[in-house]
């Protein structure tokens, strides 16, 4: 028998070089860095604004005053512009902000993510960021709603929101109910049911919504009762566009009651007035009733990443979505679920509890609301209604004519329809002029101030935004039309 000795062993491995990148041949741009857009002066980024991004937009942020400032950096309540000036947010971003602006925890969380390296994108892959914020949302949300799909804003939601729940609601039962004054987003699916005409513009929109009356449960049951093709009902628990809006409790249980005795699927939109914004995390909590699906986005980003989800009861999900054959029907695109994004909604929801954010909400919104009715009894013939619940707070002008005095009235009142939003436009600009405060405003009802402040606003804030507006409303409704037309000319 012959032994064969092993040869010895050695490295054959052939080294390759890698190769050497290409040459250059592809000219840069005229590109401007990141230290150039930091430097860039007000004039620079109007000339860039109305070249590049929104000319129309431009004139009515002229008219504002809002043009002339730009925002260097910004913490907690406050902005801070070129000259140090720091400006009270009472904006909020619509409800982007409920921590505020750069809270440290939700920094610090994106910061460790980004230095140890971690996947952004795994679509490949299971990720455990986007598991772990599906769970925290389910955890959040009462009844069995725990089935989550996760985007990148309040209007993909909301699209999510409705492909579901019509999908399940079945090819027989095609209609969608939606209320006046409604706003769930400005992309094409959800425009049928965003009730504004400035939205739909020229647009062909769903043909298959039908419009009721936001709050009136004796038009949801007679349409329910007459037409058998309903089958799914969307609305937003409270109504932002439409002027910081509420049904009352009754109306929600009833919702409920009657949704549940006709199988029509209840969406509430929760996009602006959830996340802890009304003093409870979802604004149907206050009414001890849950939807069939909902939606959030804002401040799910913690003021820091775009992030909204569709959250769904588990039986209305798997009727959907719930085989292999139809899983991917509406699975999450790209960047829905993404790492950092994810880890920072997770920091942002332990943040909200650990920090007492719902209950605060709450209790200081009680606060603003009893402040500010006290202004409204001050000023009666300036402030028509004062409203809302937690901080999410509606504060609406008489028309126009109503405000001057009695020998204007007969002559302006020809024009209120013409001239509604300019009270709410005038007190807005003077407030961020002369008082540092920055307000909102409403889509619908245009003699509204919407006030949406983060979540950790405190008495203070409140009482600094109420003594400035009670300074301005002071002047007299001719003297603040006066330093408005000042502003304009100077």
């Amino acid at each position: 028998m012959t032994v064969m000795a092993k040869p010895e062993q050695t490295n054959t491995r052939t080294l390759v070089s890698a190769p050497a990148l290409s040459p250059a041949a592809t000219a840069k741009p005229d590109l401007i860095s990141v230290e150039q857009a930091k430097a860039m002066d007000v004039a620079g980024m109007t000339d860039l604004f109305k070249a590049h991004l929104n000319p129309g937009q431009l004139h009515f942020m002229k008219l504002l005053g809002f043009h002339k400032i730009k925002i260097e950096r910004a913490e907690g309540m406050f902005y801070i512009d070129q000259n140090g000036r720091k400006i009270l947010d009472f904006f909020g971003g619509f409800g982007s902000l409920a921590f505020g602006h750069n809270h440290p925890r939700i920094l610090d969380a994106r910061k460790k993510f980004q230095e140890e390296k971690r996947q952004e994108i795994a679509i490949a892959f299971m990720s455990q960021y986007a598991a772990a914020l599906a769970h925290n949302l389910a955890k959040c949300s009462p009844g069995d709603l725990d089935m989550v799909f996760l985007g990148s804003s309040g209007s993909e939601a909301m699209e999510a929101a409705l492909k579901l729940a019509e999908r399940a609601a079945g090819p027989k039962r095609p209609k969608v109910v939606y209320a006046e004054n409604s706003f769930h987003g400005k992309t094409k699916g959800v425009l049928g049911i965003t009730d504004g005409q400035l939205y739909r513009a020229d647009f062909k929109v769903a043909d298959n919504t039908v419009r009721i009356p936001f709050g009136d449960i004796e038009a949801v049951e007679r349409l329910f009762r007459s037409d058998p093709e309903v089958g799914v009902i969307v609305l937003e628990t409270i109504q932002g566009g439409g002027g910081i809006i509420q049904a009352e409790a009754q109306y929600w249980q009833k919702l409920r009651a009657l949704c549940d005795r006709h199988g029509v699927l209840w969406v509430a939109d929760e996009v602006q007035c959830g996340y802890g914004r009304s003093g409870r995390f979802y604004a149907f909590e206050h009414y001890g009733v849950a939807p069939d699906v909902t939606a959030l986005a804002k401040s799910l980003g913690g003021g820091k990443a775009a992030v909204g989800a569709m959250i769904a009861r588990r039986e209305i999900y798997m009727k959907a979505y719930g085989t292999p054959k139809t899983a991917m029907i509406h699975a999450m695109a790209t960047f829905g679920g993404m790492g950092e994004a994810c880890v920072t909604s997770i920091e942002a929801l332990n943040v909200l509890y650990d920090e007492g954010l719902i209950d605060n909400a709450a209790v200081t919104g009680d606060y603003l609301l009893q402040r500010l009715q006290a202004l409204r009894e001050k000023f009666p013939k300036i402030i028509k209604d004062v409203r809302g619940k937690g901080l999410m707070v509606g504060l609406e002008f008489h028309d126009f004519s109503q405000t001057l005095p009695m020998v204007l009235r007969p002559v302006v009142s020809v024009l209120d329809d013409k001239l509604k939003g300019s009270l709410s436009g005038f007190v807005g600009a003077l407030l961020l002029r002369d008082y540092d405060v920055l307000v909102a405003f409403t889509e619908y009802n245009r003699n509204v101030i919407r006030l949406e402040p983060p979540l950790i606003c405190r008495r203070e804030h409140v009482d600094r935004f109420v003594d400035a507006f009670d300074s301005l409303l002071s002047r007299g409704i001719v003297s603040i039309v006066k330093d408005f037309v000042k502003s304009q000319v100077r």
